[in-house]
């Protein structure tokens, strides 16, 4: 496990209008993915394959707010070697699951939990 922050998720209520803010102010590229309701973020110069090609930043997404996700915030989002294990050790420390291990193509698997302060905060196990 490596405790990483690597990678960062902003909610929106109106995609359009949030993909063009950050767009416009920070130039940062966004690509939406239709079907999964979710805008891959990229902050700075990437590979495919590989993130960021340079040192000192990550990329993100952007996911509509729901009544699963209520966050009024950005979340981030933590490498993992195990998420289930992970979220047993978030529930055994005060934490709670927000949905299940979820898969994302053949990268990995996502999920979410929040911490005793309510805070949103999502999990990265690569494949």
């Amino acid at each position: 496990m490596t405790g990483r922050v690597v990678h960062f998720e902003i909610p929106f209520d109106d995609g359009d209008r949030a993909r063009a803010f950050y767009t416009e102010v920070f130039d940062w590229h966004v690509e939406h993915m239709p079907g999964m309701g979710y805008t891959l973020v990229r902050t700075g110069p990437t590979e495919q394959a590989s993130g960021p090609t340079e040192p000192g930043f990550i990329n993100g997404g952007m996911f509509e707010r729901t009544d699963d996700f209520p966050g009024k915030g950005p979340n981030i989002v933590v490498d993992v070697a195990d998420i289930d294990a992970t979220l047993r050790r978030i529930e055994a420390a005060g934490g709670r699951a927000v949905g299940e291990r979820t898969p994302v193509g053949d990268m990995g698997f996502a999920a979410y939990f929040t911490d005793p302060e309510g805070n949103l905060i999502g999990l990265w196990e690569n494949a």
